[in-house]
């Protein structure tokens, strides 16, 4: 099975959350494959099976700069992923009124391409945390379960 990890980054942090889940997917026998600023015609071309987007959100509830070229190319272009599995692991901080928003977009738009969420969205919270690739093993054993369902 093939899964495409997204990311978006403000600090790096979801970079570095993206390719722990990289490495932890292919330990599982998965084709994971993480480029942090991957094209639409590159992620079309390498036709995942799945697609896993790990996000942070900026202040105003987006997401971040280097995520939306490809989030908007994705909308407009809209790939067949009907029916395909999805999930989404977001990064927030719960000060903010727009906590982990970035994901919510996501979800939106895996609701547009016909992505089904196969794990409920993972939220996890910088004021919590200070290890957010460890506290992600949990849920990512849970995703990975799922596709192999």
């Amino acid at each position: 099975m093939k899964v495409a990890i997204l990311s978006g980054s403000v600090y790096g942090t979801a970079e570095e959350v993206a390719r722990h889940a990289e490495k932890l997917l292919e330990l599982q026998g998965l084709e994971a494959r993480y480029q942090p600023r991957v094209s639409l015609e590159e992620l079309v071309a390498f036709d995942p099976d799945a697609v896993l987007t790990v996000t942070a959100t900026t202040g105003m509830g987006e997401l971040p700069d280097n995520l939306l070229p490809l989030y908007h190319e994705l909308r407009d272009r809209l790939p067949n992923w009907r029916g395909r599995s999805g999930a989404v692991l977001a990064l927030g901080d719960s000060s903010y009124e727009t906590f982990c928003g970035g994901g919510e977009l996501m979800r939106e738009l895996y609701a547009e391409l016909g992505l089904r969420e196969v794990v409920e969205m993972l939220r996890l919270d910088a004021s919590e945390t200070v290890t957010p690739e460890v506290d992600a093993e949990p849920w990512l054993a849970t995703f990975v379960a799922a596709l192999k369902a």
